[in-house]
């Protein structure tokens, strides 16, 4: 098991860093100012794209791409150290055909979508030409579980018909934002299985009955691609836009996640990375009663906190991705088991990290002048997107209650009773 970048992870990594450096940090005051005044996206982006495809920097993530698909079909394991350096400029996934929610829909339809819906949809996506979003939480409802989702879908004549509220569906927002792919609770099919009673949907944006009521800001932070609320009126669309078969949206939707969880926490480490390495030079160069701050002990031990919890982090994600690489061989519960740590160990990572780099910063950290209140920001939905802690939580619970039902008894040996003490012959 070993973690180390292999020499084509290193290849990659090191080109990457190359065009960011070059290309992406000089446009960065250019990209923050466009999103505030919501010239979105900015002219540059799109050159900055065509210029990645160019030089092969491009859709990263996907292992499974076959030659026809322009792509890298990099494996998670040799992706993750990119994601990771992806994570310091939260707008660089997008320049990469990377970004989420794309990377995400792009392979729920590699994995599921027929040839016409390929053609239709995910090699637009592949292409960088349109943008997507995956609309499954509902404002109404707890959407940590999934079973509760109150928007319907059921089939009239040859069409399908979708009626419901969602809100919070990153990229909506997005000028080029295209497709929403709609989970929806099957009309009619409530006393069934609750797993197998779920489906997706391909809705295009601009099918009448479908209503973009407002971009929600995070923590008053207002995204420029958006965490909509969006209305579905009785949006029809043909029966051809189900993706998958009728009722496995469950399966399909935990077969999205592992993968853009593995991306998720490794742009989270990225953006610890950098945390640090501003709290760190912040310390080395601010004085406060008489010392400089990386001379007061509690400082120090902010830092060393933080470097534990980086590595320990990054090892744990990098574990996951070497898991789904070799996913044949771990079982199903093992590996949702592990994908659901690293999502808490992210959030928590960010929130603890990028608090003590604020801390250490004082005010300038709340400001925008340095990219930590962002950070923050983002670490702080962790916590809830993608389900909320407490729901990983209970998910490793019950998989270690699991393995003790399997194994009971078999720890029994390393009791030690006094009746076994007395039957001990003397020494």
């Amino acid at each position: 098991m070993d973690f180390s970048p292999s020499p084509r992870a290193q290849e990659w990594h090191a080109r990457l860093q190359a065009f960011m450096d070059r290309y992406l940090l000089p446009y960065n005051a250019a990209w923050h100012q466009a999103a505030q005044q919501g010239d979105y996206p900015p002219p540059f982006l799109q050159d900055l794209k065509q210029l990645a495809r160019e030089e092969g920097l491009w859709n990263l993530f996907l292992p499974t791409l076959r030659s026809d698909e322009p792509g890298t079909a990099l494996s998670h394991l040799d992706y993750a150290p990119l994601a990771e350096h992806m994570g310091r400029l939260p707008w660089a996934a997008e320049v990469f055909n990377c970004n989420a929610p794309d990377s995400g829909n792009m392979e729920l339809l590699h994995r599921f979508a027929d040839k016409a819906q390929r053609e239709t949809w995910l090699m637009p996506l592949l292409r960088g030409e349109i943008r997507s979003a995956f609309a499954m939480s509902e404002p109404d409802v707890a959407s940590s579980d999934p079973t509760n989702l109150q928007t319907t879908v059921r089939a009239e004549g040859d069409d399908l018909v979708i009626h419901g509220r969602k809100w919070f569906i990153t990229g909506a927002a997005h000028p080029h934002c295209r497709l929403l792919i709609v989970m929806c609770r099957n009309e009619g099919e409530n006393g069934g299985d609750r797993h197998h009673g779920h489906s997706m949907v391909l809705v295009p944006i601009e099918t009448p009955g479908v209503t973009l009521v407002r971009n929600i800001p995070v923590v008053h932070h207002m995204s420029p691609e958006g965490h909509c609320e969006i209305v579905l009126r009785q949006v029809r669309v043909p029966r051809t836009h189900l993706l998958g078969q009728w009722g496995e949206a469950f399966a399909m939707a935990q077969a999205r996640l592992g993968p853009g969880r593995v991306h998720h926490c490794m742009r989270t480490i990225g953006q610890c990375e950098l945390a640090l390495e501003l709290a760190t030079e912040r310390a080395l160069e601010r004085k406060a009663f008489g010392k400089y701050l990386a001379d007061q002990s509690n400082v120090q031990d902010w830092l060393a906190e933080c470097r534990l919890e980086i590595d320990q982090a990054r090892l744990l994600v990098l574990r996951t991705a070497w898991l789904l690489d070799s996913r044949q061989d771990v079982p199903a519960a093992s590996l949702r088991a592990q994908v659901a740590g690293i999502k808490v160990v992210a959030a928590r990572l960010q929130t603890q990290v990028v608090d003590r780099a604020m801390q250490i910063f004082g005010a300038m950290g709340l400001s925008p002048d340095t990219p930590l209140a962002y950070f923050w920001t983002w670490g702080r939905a962790l916590h809830l997107m993608d389900g909320p802690d407490e729901v990983h939580m209970r998910t490793l619970a019950r998989h270690e209650l699991d393995k003790a039902r399997e194994r009971m008894g078999q720890s029994a040996s390393y009791f030690t009773t006094p009746e076994q003490m007395q039957a001990l012959p003397h020494l």
